[in-house]
């Protein structure tokens, strides 16, 4: 009876063993099905955010206001014609060279809003402004060959009666600044895109 018995841990049971190291291969499955799950997640969501983010680009019927493309070639000289760019009308006008010569016959400390007739066109003959008064954006008058162009030849804004040169700035009346010049370009010479 010289025998020692066994020590019994607990209820007898032995220690768990460790788990043998996995091998090279179970790792590279192991990386594998990381990569792939990872993979999958990304792909889902960017299916989920894509319709997010493509919402907030601008629609279409906005993105056709965008820019405006004008033909110039049935526009004779000293007439004008209006187009609708972003909601707002813009004056293109032929000037005639008495026109020009006006223009650039005044002398800037004449001017409320001093800017050269040359750095307000691209062409001599063309001038193209957005034609919204300055002073509370009413749309001056000066368009048709019908219509009262003021005192100088260019426009008149009949709600508060300001006057407008033939290169659509400001010569008299409470307007605080010149008719703005839109972004154009022209494509051609008898084409123009505005925007």
């Amino acid at each position: 009876m010289g025998e020692t018995m066994p020590a019994m841990g607990g209820h007898g049971a032995e220690p768990p063993q460790a788990a043998p190291p996995a091998s090279g291969g179970e790792y590279a499955k192991r990386d594998f099905l990381r990569l792939v799950t990872g993979s999958f997640a990304a792909v889902g969501v960017g299916v989920v955010a894509w319709p997010f983010v493509h919402s907030m680009n601008p629609a279409r019927d906005v993105l056709a206001l965008s820019s405006t493309e004008v033909d110039l070639a049935p526009i004779a000289a000293g007439q004008a014609v209006t187009v609708v760019w972003r909601g707002k009308p813009v004056f293109v006008r032929h000037r005639t060279p008495q026109e020009v010569q006006e223009a650039r016959a005044v002398p800037l400390s004449e001017l409320r809003d001093p800017q050269p007739d040359q750095v307000r066109v691209q062409k001599d003959q063309w001038l193209t402004v957005v034609g919204v008064c300055t002073h509370l954006g009413c749309v001056p008058l000066g368009q048709k060959p019908t219509d009262a162009r003021g005192d100088y030849g260019g426009w008149f804004c009949p709600c508060h009666g300001s006057h407008y040169d033939t290169s659509g700035r400001i010569r008299r009346g409470p307007a605080p600044s010149n008719l703005a010049v839109p972004e154009y370009a022209f494509m051609n010479d008898t084409r123009i895109r505005i925007g």
